[in-house]
């Protein structure tokens, strides 16, 4: 399932994050969820301009008559037991399994030699098929007796591509699980410590409120931080929130033919200036005051974080943790800014067939399994993601209290589920946040005004979305 185990365990398990969307990491393996994004990104959208770095023979021969399925992805995601299930009940076919690596990935798509079957991300999945590296799935999809279109959920639309944009057209990719990656969760005993109503869990808080609370949440002494009042998971993704701060305020984040940005708009200087008002307020960690190991989870569970944003699948993490944990957090809706609500997924993984895989059925066999079978069965079961079929909603967990609750909340989410912008001409977060994180530190310290900021993000990105275009045409 995705799952996304614990989020700095993350990868690794067996039902994660982004999560989500994983499965749980192995006992023992622990991985920062930036680095896996980060390698998943590249994978997606750096085909074109990644050097063949030792691509790989994706070889299909068999010495026993079988079909050899190369299949990329997560371990955590989809594991041994899986594939030797799926083997059996397709004995024709034998999966060559390679852990996912964005650069050797590259370098098998730029080869003509791409494995039949991918872990990508929904959102971001635009270059990619911009590029024309994945198959049309439309044909399976219209055939298939237990994965259609009508069973998909709206998520599912980010992997659709017209040949301009996202949303509409043939769908070339699935998702597997996913989140409202914007969601709160908090701690109830940390408020009632001091004195503090606790978030609605059902009507959203303005951003500006958010941060309120957050200084009064937060504790420090002796020049250290105590408690965190509130933490974004700065590390993992500055482009999605920021994106979706800029559309709940009825701005654009890209030109309407996506070629252009423009972060100088009143709705783009307005985020990046709460981003930069977080930051010098110290209520939660950023790139200059780093998370000790670059992730909520382990302050949250310490008790020394008042609130986190992240999604639905962050209740994985806690149905084995004491009752203490258990009895004391809550979910809430993602906060806005602005009139609109709007709670967006910000990568919905899954996969896709590449456009040159030499055994595309025999792919989509698994992709049945994998999104309408047992595994996707157990993701839904797990409350590590939110599953990408309608009929599988009412799996959700809701056996212990704080399930039921989250399960509520979620439910309701669910209305205020969009689309994030994506441009085919860049890479998403992995483009975007290493500008903006580096001009929103200079804001941070009073080297430039937030304006200047603005100004020098939409000079580096227009570069980038240029390149980008030259590349693709």
């Amino acid at each position: 399932m995705p799952q996304l185990p614990r989020r700095t365990q993350l990868i690794g398990a067996a039902p994660a994050g982004a999560v989500s969307q994983f499965p749980r990491p192995p006992a023992g393996q622990h991985i920062s969820r930036r680095r896996f994004l980060t390698s998943s990104a590249l994978a997606a959208g750096g085909a074109l301009s990644v050097p063949l770095l030792g691509a790989c023979n994706a070889s299909t021969e068999s010495g026993d008559g079988k079909t050899v399925l190369t299949v990329m992805y997560m371990a955590n995601e989809l594991t041994k037991e899986q594939i030797a299930d799926f083997e059996a009940k397709n004995p024709d076919i034998k999966i060559r399994f390679i852990a996912h690596d964005g650069t050797r990935l590259n370098a098998m798509l730029a080869s003509n030699e791409p494995p039949d079957f991918v872990r990508g991300p929904a959102v971001g999945s635009a270059r990619t098929n911009a590029q024309g590296l994945a198959t049309e799935l439309d044909q399976y999809l219209d055939k298939s007796s237990v994965l259609n279109k009508e069973s998909l959920l709206p998520v599912n639309d980010s992997f659709r591509w017209d040949g301009k944009q996202i949303g509409s057209g043939p769908y070339y990719g699935l998702v597997k699980d996913w989140s409202q990656d914007a969601t709160l969760w908090y701690n109830r005993a940390l408020f009632k410590e001091a004195k503090i109503e606790p978030l609605s869990t059902t009507e959203p808080i303005s951003y500006d409120e958010l941060l309120e609370i957050g200084k009064k949440l937060t504790k420090k002494s002796g020049g250290k931080t105590q408690v965190y009042g509130l933490g974004l998971e700065w590390a993992w993704n500055l482009y999605a929130p920021l994106s979706m701060m800029i559309l709940q305020q009825g701005g654009e984040v890209y030109s309407s033919d996506l070629t252009e940005t423009d972060m100088t708009t009143p709705q783009a200087l307005r985020a990046l200036k709460w981003y930069v008002d977080f930051a010098k307020a110290g209520v939660g960690p950023t790139s200059l005051d780093p998370a000790p190991d670059g992730a909520d989870l382990s302050l949250f569970l310490a008790k020394r974080m008042a609130i986190t944003q992240d999604g639905y699948w962050y209740g994985g993490n806690f149905v084995e943790e004491s009752d203490e944990i258990k009895n004391n957090i809550a979910m809430a809706p993602a906060p806005v800014m602005g009139d609109k609500r709007i709670s967006p997924t910000y990568a919905g993984w899954g996969a896709y067939i590449p456009a040159k895989a030499k055994h595309k059925d025999e792919a989509w066999k698994l992709m049945e399994y994998f999104m309408a079978g047992k595994p996707s069965e157990d993701r839904a079961k797990s409350g590590w993601g939110i599953p990408a079929l309608k009929s599988q909603l009412e799996m959700m967990p809701q056996e212990l209290p704080y399930q039921k609750q989250v399960y509520q909340t979620q439910q309701a989410e669910l209305e205020y589920a969009e689309q994030l912008p994506d441009s085919p001409y860049i890479g998403g977060a992995t483009a975007w946040d290493p500008v903006l994180n580096k001009h929103l530190l200079r804001a941070i310290k009073n080297e430039v005004t937030v304006e200047a900021a603005g100004k020098a993000i939409t000079d580096e990105i227009n570069k980038l979305l240029q390149q980008g275009k030259d590349q693709i045409g």
